[in-house]
């Protein structure tokens, strides 16, 4: 009876979810919040360390106190681990961790009489990690785009435009800002790899789904560009590791976990993949055409293609499917759940009140609209600042409406470029155990909303990547008809509220670019 265990190292949590292929079920889920464990220890909040300036960075040394404590917390809920015949993992894109010449050494060397935390502290070149928050590479994007040929030229390249969040950019910051801490770098890991090097032993190799959310990988091929590296940092191709296939063992899982944890020798530990070409295996979309929404700390839409569509605005992205056959267009608004979570804090709410508020208000919020930038947003590409339209600040219940309305309808009108026809919307993140959100999400789309047993399809997805890895047999699609049904009622949309949200999003539109060219204007 064998199980398969994913690991999502997110923005604000570590989660562990095992599924037995026998019995086609998630046997487990347990999850470590970040600021509960770590906060006084590590000055964080939300799960990161925000130093101003858009510069936003987490700790390596905190996931790994949180993949042990996970891992502790498995055991004492009754979890056999050895019964694991593989294990895969997530990480949040982008985010790259910067070790020195001891990492392989400690790696190799892990023993039990010493926590990880203790054996790993001196392993980093630099004792934090930007991650797909930060916001402070501005330069860097524009010098990429140039030395590559412009922007064009690095779109076709790796799928996307440079990304300040992406981990090109981050590098290439590091390397002009800390030319010391740089020279002394011997590998630079994305989360996704370091993780999995940890449970490993050794370094190991990136997937191609994290590696195309770098700015460093040619999209056709799944390698890295030497030009793209090139542009970036001087001798960055000897400290990045290859690209390996996804469902290619890395080996087995360290001696370390065998002994502490129980797992067995021959435990299989597959690369990991980021944050969201995981969430696209995890809700099933393994074949072109299909769509998802997650709604976490920030919101992506995407779906599944044969070959990579380009946004000639530069407001997708395009990554690699874990699948390593198809591709994923993907939409990220940086102002997720953080957005929803400061109009709820800023009107004294408890969620229960939220959602009761967006139960008895009216679709359309009588024309009230919000341009929801607590946070420097990507989509579209503005600073931050709150922009309300015949809404006044003091208004509870049209600002509670307002920002729903506001992510609902900007999913449906930057997803455009896509080329899909969106059906069907599969939905997971912490978002989604809320009905009343997820309405507004139908109507604005005109299609209905599965919801699935699990919120975190992130860790599913890379327990799925494990079976793959194990059962090379399988095919993706027997895999993901077994794990990735609908559970729950599915919520449709009301054709009339469908009807008039046609002028509420033309509204919308024409509210959101008259702001981005009054801020383009005053740059």
């Amino acid at each position: 009876m064998p199980q398969y265990l994913g690991l999502d190292a997110s923005t604000q949590s570590m989660t562990g979810l095992i599924v037995d292929t026998d019995a086609r079920e998630i046997v487990a889920e347990e999850s470590i919040n970040f600021d509960e464990h770590f906060a006084a220890r590590y000055g964080i909040e939300n799960g990161v360390l925000d130093q101003g300036d858009g510069v936003v960075h987490g700790f390596p040394l905190m996931w790994i106190e949180s993949l042990e404590l996970l891992l502790v917390r498995l055991r004492e809920s009754g979890q056999d681990l050895s019964k694991i015949a593989a294990v895969s993992g997530s990480g949040q894109q982008h985010g790259t961790v910067y070790l020195n010449g001891s990492a392989t050494a400690a790696l190799e060397g892990l023993e039990t009489d010493s926590s990880l935390f203790d054996q790993l502290a001196g392993i980093f070149s630099r004792d934090t990690a930007p991650i797909w928050m930060d916001s402070s590479t501005n330069r860097q994007c524009r010098e990429i785009e140039e030395a590559v040929g412009g922007q064009a030229a690095l779109l076709e390249l790796t799928g996307n435009t440079a990304f300040e969040r992406f981990s090109g950019p981050q590098i290439r910051r590091f390397f002009q800002d800390e030319p010391e801490a740089y020279a002394v770098t011997a590998t630079i890991s994305l989360v996704s790899s370091f993780m999995a090097s940890v449970l490993a032993g050794k370094l190991v190799c990136v997937d191609a789904g994290d590696g195309s959310g770098t700015n460093l990988m040619d999209i056709r091929t799944r390698n890295w560009s030497a030009v793209a590296q090139q542009a970036t940092a001087t001798g960055l191709a000897d400290l990045m590791a290859p690209i390996a296939p996804s469902a290619e063992p890395a080996g087995s899982i360290h001696s370390y976990f065998v002994k502490k944890y129980g797992f067995t020798n021959d435990c299989l530990v597959l690369p990991f993949s980021g944050d969201n070409p995981c969430s696209l295996i995890g809700l099933g979309l393994v074949n072109p055409g299909q769509a998802a929404l997650s709604l976490g700390t920030s919101d992506t839409l995407f779906s599944c293609m044969v070959k990579p569509r380009f946004s000639s605005e530069g407001e997708g992205c395009v990554f690699s499917s874990p699948d390593d056959i198809h591709y994923m267009a993907l939409i990220c608004f940086m102002n997720g759940s953080l957005a929803r979570e400061a109009v709820r804090d800023q009107y004294k709410l408890d969620w229960q009140g939220f959602t009761e508020i967006l139960h008895t208000t009216q679709a359309g919020n009588k024309g009230r609209m919000m341009l929801p930038y607590f946070g420097p947003e990507i989509v579209p590409n503005v600073p931050a600042g709150v922009v309300r339209k015949g809404l006044a600040e003091d208004d509870v219940a049209g600002n509670v409406r307002a920002v729903i309305e506001a992510q609902a309808i900007s999913s449906y009108i930057h997803s455009r470029w896509m080329g899909v026809d969106i059906t069907s919307l599969n939905v997971t993140g912490g978002g989604s155990a809320n009905e009343e959100i997820l309405k507004v999400f139908a109507n604005v789309h005109g299609c209905p909303v599965h919801r699935f047993e699990t919120t975190n399809a992130a860790a599913l997805g890379a327990a799925l990547k494990a079976i793959k890895g194990h059962q090379t047999n399988l095919s993706w699609s027997s895999i993901a008809d077994s794990f990735c049904q609908p559970s729950g009622s599915t919520i449709h949309p009301d054709q009339p509220l469908r009807a008039l949200y046609d002028d509420v999003i033309a509204a919308y539109v024409e509210f959101e670019c008259d702001h981005c060219r009054q801020v383009s204007f005053s740059h």
